[in-house]
């Protein structure tokens, strides 16, 4: 009987050996699967005559998933109205209780690309910044924000773009969990609260969201590590809260990276049939500026007079004449 027993326990130790295995490799399978088609995404992007565009919607994507991460849950539309001179910055006049600017928050993801070498990364960044001032902004709607994130900002920024001992994702894991133990808390004394009946109350203090400031370098590491050959900044990747080791926080990036590539190949299809249909010569001379504006109006829907002004160098007066020529030939707009 003993005999038997001890056969059944092998026999069930190298089934489990046996699934551990198999597990094992359909995990290193997404993995790579994920890792192709962010490789394909890349390819596309390299040769693709609307790289500008994509890069700049996918900096919106990303601004959108770090707000979340913030606590502050918004839309891509909310923040291109906001570029696009329709409304102030999002949440800002909700009268919510936020725990941080949504203005703060773009602000520091865009001075973490000032220093991208890229020339079309560069040249999406630099148009965005010639119709909206993301610094002017965020001092008017989160200065506050500015001064209690910005030392943690630029400690994360100058650890994370120390180089990487091995390629791959859990090196990156690894480098998010030491940064998230950096930026910490140091433990606080708890509020002593009295209520309107006279009882005493002992609340713990508040925190706030740091894990956020961590996923800003996340698409630098990202580059910084060679899984892409140019800066994406929709590559946010992290969840809500970490997982317990750094093994774990691989595959869950594993997983984002799959569908965040198979999205971008989606949205980059979609932008280059929309700009196939909208960015054609219609009789423009070389001067005009209506091809231009296609492009502008591509990545940032509803841009006002105000702001077609400023991008374009153009009178308030010639802007509206842009819109309205733009609206005879207008097609199906990207959202």
């Amino acid at each position: 009987m003993a005999s038997i027993g001890s056969g059944n326990k092998l026999l069930t130790l190298v089934s489990l050996c046996g699934k551990i295995a198999v597990m094992a490799r359909t995990e290193n399978l997404k993995a790579t699967d994920s890792l192709l088609l962010l490789g394909r995404l890349d390819g596309r992007l390299l040769g693709s005559a609307c790289a500008d565009i994509f890069l700049a919607r996918s900096r919106l994507a990303g601004a959108a998933a770090l707000a979340g991460l913030a606590g502050v849950p918004i839309g891509v539309s909310d923040l291109q109205r906001w570029i696009a001179g329709r409304s102030p910055p999002p949440r800002a006049s909700e009268g919510l209780n936020d725990p941080i600017s949504v203005a703060a928050v773009f602000h520091l993801a865009l001075a973490r690309d000032e220093d991208i070498r890229d020339p079309v990364n560069q040249a999406t960044l630099n148009i965005l910044r010639s119709v909206l001032d993301d610094r002017a902004a965020a001092t008017a709607y989160g200065s506050d924000d500015l001064a209690h994130f910005g030392p943690m900002w630029r400690q994360i920024r100058a650890e994370a773009d120390a180089p990487f001992p091995t390629a791959d994702l859990l090196s990156i894991a690894e480098r998010v969990f030491h940064l998230s133990a950096l930026t910490n808390p140091a433990p606080q004394s708890s509020v002593d609260v009295v209520s309107f009946d006279g009882r005493s109350l002992d609340l713990p203090p508040r925190q706030r969201d740091r894990l956020w400031l961590i996923a800003v370098a996340v698409p630098r590491m990202l580059y910084s590590a060679g899984f892409t050959s140019r800066f994406i900044p929709s590559l946010v990747l992290l969840p809500k809260f970490l997982p317990p080791s750094p093994a774990a926080l691989a595959v869950i990036m594993a997983d984002a990276i799959g569908k965040m590539a198979r999205t971008g190949l989606k949205e980059l299809d979609a932008i280059e049939r929309a700009a196939s249909k909208t960015l054609v010569d219609r009789g423009a001379t070389r001067r005009s500026k209506a091809p231009l504006l296609a492009r502008l109006q591509l990545t940032y829907p509803g841009l006002q007079t105000s702001a077609v002004s400023k991008l374009l160098n153009v009178t308030p007066q010639g802007a509206r004449k842009l819109l309205e020529a733009s609206a005879q030939h207008s097609s199906p707009v990207l959202v």
